[in-house]
C-alpha cells in the first residue's frame, strides 16, 4: 500500500472490534438475529453508516435499504470499485458472515481515504440486507435491484405476520423509489465481495485467504420410494419390497457420485421422511431431498442425470417404485478473470499464496455478476463452521483480508 495511513497493525483489531459491536444490535437477547428491515436492521444500518462517515465517506441510504458510503476519486463522479456483503442474519447467527465485508471494507476505504493520493476510480462501500432471506420469501432482493432485477410486485411479498417488504420499509421511513436503486452500467468499475469461507478448505490447507473463481450452481430434488409396509416379524426378509433399506442405498448412491466429482461437485441428501416410522413396520414409503452442487453447471447436470439414472436402477432392482422431480435449478456464476485476477494479486501482495476456490454457497456478489465485473474473497473460519454462534475468524487474517483488499483495490484502478 502506498503511504502508511492508518497503523496497518490496528486494522484487524478494529475490524473485530466493530463485528464485536455490530454482534450486539439484535432482534433476540442472548443470540445474534437481525432479519431484513426489522428495528435490529435498522439499528445496524445506522452503525454502519457512522463508521462510514467516520472513514470520511458520502454515506446514503436508499429506496431499499441499502447503506452506500462512497470515497471520490480525482474525478468527482468517475466509476466505483464497489466493495460490499450483508449485515441481516440467520437466526441465532454468526457474527462474521456477511458482515465482515461489509466491515472490512469500510476499513479499507479509510485507509484509502487517509492518505494523499487519491485513485481514479471512486470506491463504494455497500451495506445490503435480504441475502439471507430468513423474513420474507425473497432473496438477494437489496443486491438485486441496483441491477434493475427488482420489480414492484417483488416488494408485496409478506413476512409471517402479514407484513409486506413494502410496508417494511415504510415503516423505517424509506420513500417508495425502486427505480432509484437501479444503478447505471457506467456508475460500477467493478465488485469485490469479502467473506468468510463458510467451509474448511482454507483451514485445510493451512491458508489464509483465496480468490474465489465461480459460486455454484445448485439442483434439488424430491424423490419419493413407494414399498409395502409390512409386520416386521412376520415377512421374510427375501419377500419385502422395504422403502427404507431402498433409500438407503439410494443415499449412498448419491454420495458416490458426488465423491466421483471430486472438487467440482457435492451432492447431499439432507432430509428424510420415513412412513409409517414404527419400530415394528417394515417401511412402505420413503421420501427424500438431494442438493447437487457444482462451479460448472455441464458437471451438475451430468451428475444429475446419472444419479436419476441410478435411483431408478435401484428401485428396480429392490421392486419399489421411485419418482423424482428437479424443482429447484440455478445456473453456476463465473467470477470475472480480471477482478479474480486482482484479488489474486492483492493477496499476493500481503505475502500469502493465492489459493483459488469455488463457492458451495450463493452471495451478494451472484447479483452484481451478471452487470458488472465481480470477484470475491474469502477468509479462512474456524473448522469452516458458520451460520452458527461458533462461527470465528482470527484478527490476524482479518487484517491480512483488509490489506488484501486494499492491494486488490488499487491493483483495479491502475488497470481498469
Amino acid at each position: 500500500m502506498k503511504g502508511k495511513g492508518r497503523n496497518a497493525n490496528s486494522m484487524g483489531k478494529r475490524v473485530m472490534d466493530r463485528l464485536d459491536e455490530l454482534a450486539q444490535i439484535s432482534e433476540s437477547p442472548g443470540m445474534l438475529t437481525r432479519r431484513f428491515l426489522t428495528p435490529a436492521h435498522a439499528r445496524a444500518m445506522d452503525q454502519v453508516g457512522a463508521w462510514m462517515r467516520e472513514a470520511g465517506l458520502q454515506v446514503r441510504v436508499d429506496p431499499i435499504a441499502n447503506v452506500i458510503g462512497r470515497l471520490e476519486g480525482r474525478r468527482p463522479g468517475a466509476p466505483a470499485i464497489l466493495i460490499g456483503s450483508h449485515i441481516d442474519t440467520v437466526i441465532d447467527a454468526g457474527k462474521y458472515d456477511g458482515n465482515l465485508g461489509v466491515v472490512a471494507g469500510i476499513e479499507a476505504a479509510a485507509a484509502l481515504a487517509s492518505v494523499p493520493d487519491k485513485l481514479e476510480h471512486a470506491v463504494e462501500v455497500i451495506a445490503f440486507g435480504d441475502e439471507e432471506g430468513v423474513r420474507f420469501p425473497s432473496h438477494l432482493l437489496s443486491s438485486r435491484s441496483l441491477t434493475g432485477a427488482v420489480r414492484a410486485r417483488d416488494l408485496d411479498v409478506v413476512d409471517a405476520d402479514g407484513i409486506s417488504v413494502k410496508a417494511a420499509l415504510g415503516g423505517l421511513g424509506l420513500p417508495d423509489g425502486l427505480a432509484a436503486c437501479k444503478r447505471a452500467d457506467k456508475d460500477i468499475a467493478a465488485y469485490i465481495e469479502v467473506h468468510i469461507e463458510q467451509g474448511p478448505v482454507l483451514q485445510a490447507k493451512r491458508a489464509a485467504l483465496a480468490a474465489v473463481t465461480a459460486i455454484n450452481g445448485a439442483a434439488r430434488m424430491r424423490v419419493r420410494v413407494e414399498g409395502i409396509a409390512g409386520h416386521a416379524g412376520t415377512v421374510p426378509m427375501a419377500l419385502r419390497q422395504d422403502a427404507l433399506a431402498a433409500a438407503a442405498e439410494m443415499v449412498v448412491a448419491v454420495e458416490e457420485i458426488g465423491r466421483e466429482g471430486g472438487d467440482k461437485l457435492v451432492a447431499t441428501v439432507g432430509r428424510t421422511d420415513v412412513r409409517p416410522n414404527a419400530v415394528n413396520v417394515v417401511p412402505g414409503e420413503v421420501h427424500f431431498t438431494i442438493d447437487v452442487r457444482s462451479p460448472s453447471d455441464a458437471i451438475r447436470m451430468a451428475a444429475q442425470k446419472k444419479i436419476a439414472t441410478a435411483l431408478h436402477k435401484i428401485g428396480k432392482k429392490r421392486q419399489v417404485r421411485v419418482t423424482a422431480e428437479t424443482y429447484y435449478e440455478m445456473p453456476a456464476t463465473k467470477m470475472d478473470d480480471r477482478i479474480v485476477a486482482a484479488v489474486s494479486a492483492g493477496i499476493a501482495a500481503v505475502g500469502q499464496k493465492p489459493i483459488m476456490l469455488a463457492s458451495g454457497a450463493g452471495h451478494d456478489a451472484m447479483a452484481i455478476a451478471p452487470k458488472w465485473p465481480a470477484a470475491m474473497m474469502f477468509v479462512r473460519c474456524t473448522d469452516g463452521i458458520s451460520h452458527n454462534p461458533a462461527e470465528h475468524i482470527t484478527r490476524d487474517d482479518s487484517d491480512l483480508a483488509v490489506r488484501a483488499l486494499i492491494a486488490a483495490i488499487r491493483h483495479l484502478d491502475a488497470t481498469l
